[in-house]
């Protein structure tokens, strides 16, 4: 996840706080930032382009088991 992303989730949350927090709330937000940054490293997760690329070759990896399938058929037929 990009830094602005979770610079955007944190300050959403910041928000939710009660203003009479006052001088924690900054210190509640740079907590929040770290606590969200570690743990989406956590969840191994990939960017839209790698996800459709691989998308893409799994798609054309099904057409040709799809083709062999039917040409072994056809051979067995």
């Amino acid at each position: 996840m990009e830094k602005t992303s979770i610079d955007s989730l944190a300050a959403t949350l910041i928000e939710a706080l009660p203003r009479e927090l006052g001088s924690l709330k900054a210190d509640a937000e740079s907590n929040l930032r770290a606590a969200l940054a570690g743990g989406l490293k956590r969840l191994d997760l990939v960017t839209r382009e790698e996800f459709e690329v691989q998308q893409a070759v799994l798609a054309r990896t099904r057409e040709k088991l799809e083709s062999l399938e039917a040409r072994l058929k056809e051979l067995d037929g």
